[in-house]
């Protein structure tokens, strides 16, 4: 797996370019996160992989949103693809279409991109000579999509106060800190970010969890200090994140 940055006009909105590589079958562990995804794969076959349903193959160029559950993303035999991590908040630059509409989905791109302009840069992407190129590629596409540069103030202060809290945050009195209506607040919140604050702050929640695996193993008091009220809750919400029992996952963790 290989990094690289986006040039400068885009980094207020896209933290890193990952291109992955895989010469053999794989199955990648994908846990949900605070930011939605783009993967343009220019090699090979990508599938999605969701419970005991067929693997579904995705498109050449795909966008994921926001989700509460585990993915597992089926790499085939020598695949390649670059994965698009947006920084928080950084999609809604890009895209007119409120985010949340994409909660929970992984679709084509190009019902956001016009086809033909999609079909030249896979193209462009399959054929190019280094990673070095496929970034540049990329570069300019994403550059030529941007929309909304000015970003949402309140929704970003918002968001910084969950993840401050790690997600244990009553979303009325945030809504009253910021001088607006909590009804207001959410449609404003989902509109960018791509899911409710509610929502948004069970999965930094998990997150945070999933940072400090306890030292003793005691996960009672994991669970206590992350705000679950019992431990049958906290057992059902981390499967339900991680696709495996807290014991399972903290034996091994693996995921990106």
């Amino acid at each position: 797996m290989k990094t690289y940055l986006p040039s400068p006009p885009l980094q207020p909105f896209i933290q890193l370019y990952r291109i992955i590589e895989s010469r053999d079958e794989k199955v990648n562990r994908v846990l949900p996160d605070s930011t939605p995804a783009i993967a343009f794969r220019f090699k090979g076959q990508l599938r999605y992989i969701e419970g005991e349903q067929p693997a579904i193959t995705l498109p050449a160029s795909v966008i994921s949103g926001l989700r509460n559950t585990v993915r597992l993303i089926n790499y085939q035999p020598d695949t390649a693809a670059i994965i698009v991590q947006f920084k928080v908040a950084g999609a809604a630059a890009f895209f007119k279409t409120p985010l949340h509409e994409l909660f929970g989905h992984s679709v084509s791109l190009d019902h956001f991109v016009n086809r033909q302009q999609l079909t030249d840069l896979e193209e462009q992407l399959s054929v190019a000579a280094s990673d070095a190129q496929r970034v540049l590629l990329l570069d300019n596409f994403l550059l030529a999509q941007l929309r909304f540069p000015k970003q949402d103030e309140l929704v970003l202060h918002a968001l910084h106060q969950i993840h401050a809290a790690n997600g244990d945050v009553n979303m009325k009195a945030l809504a009253t800190a910021h001088f607006i209506s909590q009804d207001a607040f959410e449609k404003r919140f989902r509109k960018v970010m791509g899911t409710t604050p509610k929502q948004m702050a069970s999965i930094i929640r998990m997150r945070a969890v999933l940072q400090q695996p306890p030292a003793d193993r005691n996960l009672t008091r994991l669970a206590l200090d992350a705000g679950y009220f019992d431990q049958a809750h906290f057992n059902r919400s981390f499967k339900q994140f991680t696709g495996l029992t807290p014991t399972a996952f903290f034996q091994a963790p693996s995921f990106w």
